[in-house]
C-alpha cells in the first residue's frame, strides 16, 4: 500500500493550494491513505469546521494537529464528533481522539498523533503515550505516527524508539522539510519534518517583516500569514500491509510556478 503524509497546512492560501494539488498527486502516486496535518489551516492558527472540511474534501483520510489544536474553542465539539480529526494523544482529558483506525478491508491502518514536550506544552510523556496507543492498535497491521515536535533530537529519538513497532514516523511543526528520509533498521519509515503546505516567500508561513521585527525587538506581534505562491511538503511511504514494514520512502516537495 502507499501512504502520503502531508505537512502543516497554513491558512487559506495553504488550503487552496492543497485543494489544487492533492487530488492529482494522489492519483499520480496511486495513494491508498492520505494523512494531512491541519493545525494551522484556519487563519490565525487552529482548526475550524470549515478548514477541516476543506482538507477532508481535498482528499485527506485523516487530519492530524499539534500545539494549536485547541486554539479555536468552537471546534471542540467537532473534535468529539469527528473520529478522523485527531488531536495529540498526550493531552489529558481533552476533546477529541488521539488516534484512529481506518478499515481498508483486507487490513487496518492506525494513525497516532503525538505532541513533543521540549519547548512546547508540558503534556504527558509522548514516548509512554505511544506505547499505550500501540497496544490499543494491536489489530492494525499498519501504524502511522505524526509527531508534532519542536526539536530534531526529540523527533529522531522517537523514531528510533518506535522502530520496528510502527510503519512510519513523521515529524511536523517546524514547517521546513528535512532531507533525512530513510527506512530505519527495524523497517520503520522516517523523516524528521515533512515541511508545510503554505506560502513560499515567508518565515514558516508568516509575513517575514513581522517575524524580523519580533526577533529584533522582542515585542508582542500579531502573526499574519503571507499570501502568494505556495509549496506542498510531503512524504510517500510504500508499506507492506502484511508485515507493516516500509519498503520505500520518497520525499515530495511541490512548488507553485
Amino acid at each position: 500500500m502507499k501512504v502520503l503524509m502531508v505537512g502543516d497546512v497554513v491558512g487559506t492560501s495553504g488550503l487552496n493550494f492543497l485543494r489544487r494539488k492533492l487530488p492529482e498527486l494522489k492519483r499520480s502516486l496511486s495513494v491508498d491513505v492520505c494523512v494531512v496535518n491541519g493545525e494551522n489551516a484556519a487563519d490565525g492558527n487552529g482548526v475550524t469546521v470549515v478548514s477541516s472540511e476543506s482538507i477532508f474534501t481535498s482528499g485527506a483520510d485523516v487530519i492530524t494537529t499539534g500545539n494549536h489544536a485547541f486554539r479555536r474553542r468552537e471546534a471542540y465539539d467537532y473534535y468529539d464528533d469527528t473520529e478522523c480529526l485527531l488531536r495529540p494523544l498526550n493531552y489529558r482529558s481533552a476533546p477529541g481522539h488521539g488516534y484512529c483506525v481506518l478499515d481498508m478491508g483486507r487490513y487496518k491502518v492506525g494513525v497516532i498523533n503525538l505532541l513533543g514536550t521540549m519547548y512546547l506544552d508540558p503534556l504527558d510523556n509522548p514516548f509512554f503515550a505511544a506505547d499505550e496507543a500501540i497496544k490499543q492498535l494491536s489489530s492494525c497491521s499498519v501504524i502511522l505516527v505524526d509527531f508534532h515536535a519542536e526539536t530534531t533530537s526529540e523527533k529522531r529519538a522517537l523514531g528510533f524508539y518506535l522502530d520496528g513497532r510502527v510503519s512510519a514516523v513523521v515529524g511536523t511543526h517546524t514547517h521546513v522539510q528535512t532531507s533525512d528520509e530513510c527506512i530505519l533498521k527495524g523497517g520503520t519509515g522516517y523523516i524528521t519534518d515533512l515541511g508545510m503546505t503554505g506560502p513560499l516567500d515567508s518565515v514558516l508561513g508568516v509575513v517575514p517583516e513581522i517575524v524580523i521585527e519580533k526577533f529584533k525587538y522582542n515585542m508582542p506581534a500579531r502573526f499574519d500569514w503571507k499570501q502568494g505562491k505556495c509549496e506542498l511538503g510531503a512524504c510517500l511511504f510504500e508499506i507492506d500491509e502484511k508485515t507493516g514494514k516500509t519498503i520505500s520512502v520518497s520525499r515530495i516537495l511541490v512548488k507553485e510556478d
